[in-house]
């Protein structure tokens, strides 16, 4: 995070205040060459060996100055800072202080800062700095830069806040140092407020300072401030100055720009450098522009620059992030010296392309020629392992980062919480989180996304909420996690809480507004989904496949339909995934006209009927009452499927063809596709619903005993089915007691419905207060019971059920049927007469009953409001004669509609197929297909 410092700033109280008198500054910027040359070409055995020699030398070859011993022992620091001796350093600080020969104290104690600094030891370097009396801009300089070396980028701001509140004039080594600071920090804030210093100042026209400004901006990400000033630097820029602005527009991503920079500097005759030819191959690395990244390397390959470890680390990442990983190992292996960097990139390459096992031998490697790992090799392992899940591995690579030390660093930590993340050991993984005690935002952001990909979104949710009170900031990604867990829990009220945070933090993008969209239509708030839906300005392909998605799932067929209808007009092409949530709004509407379009559509935009597609078109057909249209599409495809085999086995079930079901069934076993929990699901239904008793029964004991699959709550609740349609109670009744369960609602509601039918009060009434015992906040279920009750006469039981319902608030959901006829949807309700064409249904509605009461006796006109009924009469008054008439119901037909509409079929000669809540009903000549039990 950037660092906001104001230019003015109380002095740092171990400072003193300088002695401004005249500073020995020659000192400081002479040193003998020939003492330099003296000490590397015969190297003493020990630092008092040194100085004498230096010493000496000096004096014998009368360098004219009187400082010989000051020369000395600054020539020594250099030497030991070289080597980074530490020790060596304090020996010879020890032995100034003692020293009486010592002339320039300033100019010693300035060679002492810098020796520290270069060792790593700011602290020892500020001591010297806190204890002068006198110092010069070089020794201010010497303790920034100290700071610098050692990465402390905010002591090195503060040092030069506190050297402006004293009044000392920095020049532009100090600028250069502290726009550096800037840069590092990115505190583009900070770093705009010192380039008004130095423009004040007049140190703009100072190359240095120019170039440490237009790196400043270039690390801040701020390429429009550095083009403005490289644009005022006219002919003065160097090499640096053009290698600056290039990186600053690589950095940003305007790859365009940077090319652009990198043609103009060679037209201008500056001649690039390794830095140059690193910068723009970083520019080249987003994919769409390898084709230039390659036409660099083909012109690098004929230059020395070839060879140059910089640019040939900068060509393997261009081609690892291009997931061109043949080419990274061809420039790799072609290196003559490889430093960790370059190791590194190969690793990371390795794993952002998924070639695990190629990355764990690339690591071995390195190890065997004795290339140590660091930090950055460890996260590539560990990301490595995470992968491929293996928990073994994951310990060993958490033991290796142990042993050498390394689980301290905080970005090691962060990945190994993610590798026992996707290794499943969220408690190995929350032992490591508690354990770091600094926790930034990736530790958080990797834990709750941890949690949430396990299963465990309760907990994530908790520690998403302990974030933000800890005001750890959230992002995208940290939202997408949260809303997915969201998905699993169904809670509309956390999704209301996370888009209200949302909206807060201004957290938009068209991914999360997708996600929206989707968890508000599982949650079935669909009112709040279409809001965020219309609220998304430039909707893609998902938003739209999602609303479809919703609508449909949420029975708003219609309105499925009619925002696929807008989807086209806006120009977007569905693909499968949309289409296939057409297709299951339109198997809801049973709207088979609308149904033939998709089809169509599909064959003309060249879909391959295959697949999902395939055996959706399957089930729409079937749903829309097409049979001979679902076989048509079940019999082109050449390779069935599974799910193909299973979607056909169920269009027959649903039409009441059990032997057709039957002999698909064995058709497809002979054909070595074999049946899963699903498919035994469509056959015992198939069996049921047309009273293949023996043959249910076989097909339950292939199912455990031949495929070894358990049963689910929905095999038994077919097999209960089976057993009450033949009239079999008891044998149903024994079936439910030896469950290897215990029986849900749906079994209970079956037997309750066969006791209906077969007149057994007695058990009708003990599975009764079962099904109330077990669920007694359905509606469905309190409906069904009261229903049985009156059927058999026990009206006090009646008054009772709906004395309940009222107290509970529960309410019928009433009747509606649909019929599509010439393309559009007509929707009726019990009693309906907002039809525009209400009076000429009643009139043929009247016709009919006059016709069934005078061949049949029929009296039905008190049912005359009900939907079907209605629906059916429109029907015969605009189609054809002969046409078959489709009739979708949300409800279960009752009795009396169900023989009025076979009396019609018979006495108007049409086929009339009725789809209710419970199955297809086909209607001809006076019989239904379902045998009178539904």
């Amino acid at each position: 995070m950037p660092v906001n410092f104001g230019l003015i700033a109380t002095p740092l109280t171990t400072v003193k205040a300088p002695i401004l008198g005249k500073i020995s500054d020659n000192n400081i910027l002479s040193v003998s060459k020939f003492s330099r040359n003296s000490i590397n070409r015969y190297p003493p055995r020990t630092l008092k060996e040194a100085f004498i020699s230096l010493a000496n030398n000096l004096i014998d070859h009368d360098t004219g100055c009187n400082n010989c011993f000051d020369t000395a022992y600054s020539l020594i620091l250099e030497r030991c800072s070289t080597q980074e001796s530490l020790s060596q350093i304090k020996q010879v600080h020890a032995h100034v202080l003692k020293s009486c020969y010592v002339v320039d104290t300033t100019f010693l104690s300035t060679k002492l800062v810098l020796a520290y600094g270069k060792c790593g030891s700011s602290l020892d370097a500020h001591k010297v700095f806190d204890k002068m009396t006198e110092r010069s801009i070089f020794t201010w300089n010497a303790m920034i830069g100290s700071h610098m070396t050692n990465g402390e980028h905010i002591e090195a701001i503060e040092l030069f806040l506190n050297m402006n509140a004293l009044g000392v004039h920095a020049d532009a080594s100090t600028f250069t140092s502290i726009l550096k600071a800037c840069g590092e920090l990115e505190d583009r804030c900070y770093g705009v407020q010192v380039h008004g210093m130095a423009t004040k100042l007049g140190f703009l026209c100072n190359l240095y300072v120019s170039n440490s400004l237009l790196g400043m901006y270039a690390k801040c990400n701020d390429s429009n401030s550095a083009m403005l000033l490289f644009e005022k630097m006219s002919g003065k820029a160097d090499v640096v100055s053009w290698n600056s602005i290039i990186s600053s527009y690589s950095a940003s991503g305007k790859t365009v720009e940077a090319l652009r920079l990198f043609r103009e500097m060679q037209i201008t005759g500056v001649v690039p450098n390794t830095y140059t030819f690193v910068a723009v191959l970083q520019a080249c690395e987003d994919s769409s522009y390898l084709v230039f990244g390659k036409e660099l390397h083909a012109f690098l390959f004929k230059s020395d620059l070839y060879l140059d470890m910089f640019v040939a680390n900068a060509l393997v990442v261009l081609y690892t992030k291009s997931g061109k990983m043949k080419e990274a190992e061809r420039v790799f292996n072609a290196m003559d010296k490889k430093d960790s960097i370059t190791w590194n990139s190969l690793l990371s390459g390795y794993v952002q392309n998924g070639l695990y096992d190629e990355a764990m031998a690339t690591f071995h490697r390195m190890q065997v020629i004795g290339q140590n790992p660091d930090p950055y090799s460890i996260i590539s392992m560990i990301s490595t392992v995470g992968h491929l899940g293996n928990l073994l591995n994951a310990l060993e690579v958490h033991a290796y980062a142990m042993k050498n030390r390394m689980d301290s660093d905080l970005h090691v930590c962060n990945t190994l919480i993610d590798m026992y993340a996707k290794c499943c050991k969220m408690n190995y993984a929350e032992s490591l989180f508690q354990r770091i005690r600094f926790k930034d935002n990736i530790s958080w952001k990797t834990i709750i996304s941890g949690y949430a990909q396990n299963g465990y979104h309760s907990k994530a949710l908790t520690l998403f909420r302990e974030s933000q009170m800890k005001g750890i900031e959230s992002d995208s990604m940290l939202i997408a996690s949260i809303l997915q867990g969201c998905i699993e829990l169904m809670c509309d009220s956390v999704v209301k809480e996370i888009h209200g945070h949302m909206i807060r933090k201004g957290l938009y993008d068209i991914a999360l507004e997708n996600t929206l969209v989707n968890l508000y239509g599982k949650c079935g708030c669909i009112d709040y989904a279409s809001r965020v839906f219309e609220l998304i300005k430039v909707k893609n392909l998902v938003s739209w496949t999602i609303m479809v998605n919703n609508l449909a799932q949420n029975g708003l067929a219609d309105e499925a339909v009619d925002v696929f209808v807008s989807m086209k007009e806006t120009g977007i092409e569905p693909d499968s995934i949309a289409l296939l949530s057409l297709l299951s709004a339109v198997s809801e509407l049973s709207t088979l006209k609308k149904g033939k379009e998709i089809h169509g559509y599909l064959i003309r935009k060249g879909f391959i009927l295959q697949g999902p597609i395939s055996s959706s078109l399957v089930d729409m057909y079937s749903a829309c009452g097409a049979l001979e249209d679902s076989f048509k599409v079940f019999d082109s495809i050449p390779t069935k499927d599974l799910v193909m085999w299973t979607s056909m086995i169920n269009a027959y079930g649903m039409h009441g063809m059990g032997m057709e079901s039957v002999r698909l069934f064995h058709q497809m076993v002979a054909e070595k596709v074999y049946p899963d929990h699903v498919s035994f699901l469509a056959i015992l239904y198939a069996c049921s619903h047309s009273s293949l008793v023996d043959e249910g029964k076989a097909f339950f004991k292939s199912m455990v005993d031949e495929y070894a699959l358990n049963p689910w709550q929905e095999h038994y609740t077919c097999m209960v089915d089976l057993f009450g349609r033949a009239n079999n109670l008891k044998e149903a009744f024994k079936f439910i007691e030896n469950m290897e369960m215990k029986p849900n609602v749906a079994i209970w509601r079956s037997l309750i419905g066969a006791c209906k039918v077969h007149n057994n009060i007695e058990l009708g009434n003990f599975a009764s207060k079962k099904l109330l015992e077990l669920d007694s906040d359905s509606v469905k279920n309190h409906v069904l019971v009261s229903n049985f009750y009156a059927f058999c006469g026990q009206w006090d039981d009646v008054g009772d059920i709906r004395m309940k319902m009222r107290q509970k608030g529960f309410k019928k959901d009433p009747g509606c049927s649909w019929i599509e006829i010439w393309n559009k949807i007509h929707v009726f309700t019990v009693r309906d007469k907002s039809h525009p064409e209400s009076d000429e249904i009643y009139d043929k509605l009247a016709q009919i009953n006059d016709i069934l009461k005078r061949e049949e006796g029929y009296l039905g006109e008190i049912f005359n409001g009900h939907s079907e009924r209605l629906a059916i009469a429109y029907g015969l008054l605009k189609t054809s004669k002969g046409m078959p008439i489709r009739v979708t119901k949300n409800l279960r037909v009752c009795d009396d509609c169900h023989v009025f509409s076979k009396l019609v079929s018979k006495y108007f000669e049409r086929e009339i197929i009725v789809r209710d809540a419970n199955r297809f009903h086909h209607f001809g000549s006076g019989i239904c297909s379902c045998g009178d039990f539904w």
